[in-house]
């Protein structure tokens, strides 16, 4: 794995060192080999931690993967000012190289030598992640940056005052290389995550707007905004707490209309001093809790300790389930998994996506291993349904009781009821692996299943008939009662709603979420689809249509705060064959 770099950037007492802590306890958890590394004079981490760091790696004790070290500034610019000094020694006189000394005692020098001792640690690859606490500045990326004769300026300053602030200059002909590829690896967000931390307050803010500016224009993005020290909305009672609380609300509106296209996270403050493993875990359910919903969605996808995984995909026409079904089936069967997806749509549309015919008889996609598809007729299979039950009254009750029975079948309930027999089959059957499934059955499609008698029974006792139940419809019963407990099963079975950010999908599939539950199924996933990527949104037009889906996010994180959030882009093009639904797979997977 190629090492993540995280550096945190932002104003003094903001709070930079806890959220970087927090960052690193969160990812040695996850088992990620990290290391934090602090240029901070006053050597924080080993008051939080509670041992000493000092100007080495040093392993934390009391949690596994977590290492951490304090730059000694002293110490560095000592190194960095004797590196500098060193080649100039054989080509200048002593009353240059004094110059050059003096050039090399300014703040930028510090700044600078601090800088070079985290390049070096750039070059690491026995990390997993390395955290930087705190980033470099705009003003030591440009001198970086400087195609600049070190000689050649010392001879001119000479005549001068022989006072720059070029001093950092000296080093950067030998390791001119050296820091191109740390500017680059800066630049490229894959790599490196630059997270600015700011508390609600005038000075923070503008302190951020006018450091995110300037990495901005050398082609740095900010990756993330933590917003850090809200007073708990529990918590402002009287009326101090409560002007400060409505004070710090109206500065995260302000950053939010500012950063309008970089993720804003907001941290309350904590009872207790924030330092020490236990706290920095508990720190970290705050700062991950949305990461976490994004990420780290295997278990919802892939089988796990050899039971069969049941996908559903469920949501609003038009929003994408057909699609997000096939990319899924997709995935999972280039996974190695034996997969079938299944729809009941009557467009089969699952043939069109994947540019396959697919019938009510399973079919092999050629073009993969592994996957199979089968489209549920509806038509067909609601036929079969009512010919089955009707052939049975026949034989049991009177025309008038067989007619009060057939205007009971008429009813939707019945469709749906014989889809899901169908899928009731599929799902008995030890072939697959993984079963996807789109879409999925309703909470009230559940209910009439969970009645304690069978389907063609309770149509039977709607027309006024004895409904007792037989020995085979007792059979019928337990498969029933087998599958939805298989649906109720997190291990086995994951139901996802799909949905773009707009208010009518958003109610819709809150409320269908909502009659799930109350039949004790869960949402696990919730996929926020067709966002416009920020990257395209370059008109006035697409750019604020860009931030009413950022809004409708939110609310999809805030309703769904119990499922995982998956987001996926809008495409240039429509989603069709194979090998872009495994393109978009490894993007989203």
């Amino acid at each position: 794995m190629e090492t993540k770099f995280i550096f945190f950037s932002g104003k003094g007492g903001v709070g930079k060192t806890s959220m970087a802590c927090t960052t690193g306890v969160y990812y040695a958890d996850q088992g990620k080999r990290t290391l934090i590394v602090t240029t901070d004079p006053a050597a924080n981490l080993s008051d939080v931690f509670d041992q000493n760091i000092g100007h080495k790696t040093t392993e934390i004790d009391g949690i596994k993967n977590l290492f951490a070290m304090e730059i000694d500034p002293d110490k560095a610019t000592e190194e960095y000012k004797e590196r500098s000094l060193a080649p100039m020694k054989e080509l200048f006189d002593e009353e240059m190289i004094k110059i050059a000394n003096e050039q090399l005692s300014g703040p930028c020098t510090e700044e600078m030598a601090s800088f070079d001792k985290f390049i070096d640690f750039m070059d690491e690859d026995s990390f997993d992640i390395i955290i930087f606490d705190t980033a470099p500045t705009g003003h030591t990326i440009r001198l970086l940056e400087l195609p600049v004769d070190w000689s050649k300026h010392i001879e001119e300053s000479s005549k001068g005052s022989g006072q720059t602030c070029m001093g950092p200059v000296a080093l950067i002909q030998e390791s001119k290389q050296k820091y191109d590829a740390a500017i680059e690896k800066l630049r490229n967000s894959n790599k490196t995550d630059f997270i600015f931390v700011m508390q609600p307050e005038q000075t923070s803010l503008q302190e951020t707007i006018r450091s995110s500016n300037e990495l901005k224009e050398l082609g740095i993005n900010t990756t993330k905004l933590i917003i850090n020290g809200f007073i708990p909305k529990e918590e402002a009672i009287n009326h101090f707490f409560k002007s400060r609380y409505d004070m710090q609300q109206s500065y995260l509106a302000k950053a939010k209309e500012t950063f309008i296209d970089i993720p804003i996270v907001t941290m309350e403050l904590f009872d207790s001093e924030l330092k020490g493993i236990e706290m920095f875990r508990k720190s970290g359910q705050k700062l991950f809790k949305s990461k976490s919903n994004s990420e780290s969605i295997d278990c919802l996808i892939y089988p796990r300790k050899g039971k069969r995984k049941n996908i559903f995909f469920s949501g609003k026409g038009g929003v994408g389930k057909t699609s997000m079904a096939c990319i899924t089936a997709v995935e999972t069967a280039s996974k190695g998994y034996k997969t079938l997806l299944m729809t009941t749509d009557p467009a089969a549309h699952i043939g069109n996506v994947l540019e396959k015919n697919v019938t009510d008889e399973i079919t092999r996609i050629d073009e993969i291993d592994n996957l199979y598809a089968v489209k549920i007729d509806q038509k067909k299979a609601t036929e079969e349904y009512k010919n089955m039950i009707l052939s049975e009254a026949r034989e049991k009750f009177d025309k008038i009781t067989v007619m009060a029975m057939e205007e009971e079948l008429d009813s939707p309930c019945t469709e749906e009821m014989a889809a899901f027999q169908k899928f009731v089959e599929y799902a008995n059957l030890e072939d697959f692996e993984v079963i996807v499934f789109d879409t999925a059955p309703t909470g009230h499609t559940l209910r009439l299943l969970e009645l304690p008698m069978d389907w063609s029974k309770q149509i039977q006792f709607k027309a006024g008939e004895s409904a007792d139940i037989s020995e085979a419809d007792e059979k019928q019963r337990e498969k029933f009662q087998r599958v939805i407990e298989m649906l109720k099963d997190e291990e086995r079975t994951t139901f996802a709603f799909v949905m773009y950010p707009e208010k009518t999908p958003i109610i819709e599939a809150f409320r269908a979420s909502k009659e799930l539950e109350a039949v004790g199924i869960k949402t696990q996933l919730a996929v926020a689809n067709l966002i416009i990527p920020k990257e395209q949104a370059v008109t006035p037009f697409f750019k604020n249509r860009r931030r009413m889906q950022l809004k409708y996010f939110d609310e999809i994180v805030e309703r769904f705060d119990k499922a995982k959030i998956l987001q996926v882009p809008m495409y240039d093009n429509e989603i069709k064959g194979v090998e872009m639904l495994k393109r978009i797979g490894r993007n989203c997977f």
